[in-house]
């Protein structure tokens, strides 16, 4: 039997998973990072993409938009917002992306002279619609 470790998947909404798992990987701001048990205590911050939890009967997916990590002895993701992989169809992705494309427009607007948050916002937007090339569905590149 592997070892394990307790993970809580929590959305403002509701806990979408709480369980004993083998590895999460994380795809945190700084680059995808896998946490284990006995892994060192670490805060990260979180990217768009797919968070893949790995449990002893199997692996989950999820779509995740952003938010943070925290490990220890237990792992705990405070997601913005976060949907189980097959829940999510070319519908909900595009209106993921056009949030993230809202997102950007609103701060491109907001920081003329401030190059900072606008490539910022616009690497959450390339992120999020990355996620769609990974989960099969149509990107539709936006022109940023």
């Amino acid at each position: 039997m592997a070892e394990t470790m307790q993970f809580d998947l929590v959305s403002p909404e509701r806990l979408l998973l709480s369980t004993q798992v083998t590895a999460v990987r994380i795809p945190a701001t700084d680059g995808d990072m896998t946490a284990m048990p006995n892994h060192a205590p670490t805060i990260t911050t979180l990217r768009p993409g797919i968070l893949l939890v790995e449990t002893e009967s199997g692996r989950q997916e999820f779509v995740v938009t952003g938010g943070f990590a925290e490990i220890g002895e237990t792992l705990s993701v405070l997601a913005e917002r976060a949907l189980a992989r097959e829940d999510v169809d070319q519908a909900t992705y595009d209106s993921l992306v056009a949030e993230a494309r809202s997102a950007y427009e609103k701060t491109k607007e907001t920081f003329k002279n401030e190059p900072g948050p606008v490539d910022d916002a616009a690497k959450l937007l390339s992120d999020m619609v990355a996620v769609g090339t990974h989960i099969g569905l149509d990107p539709k590149q936006p022109a940023i």
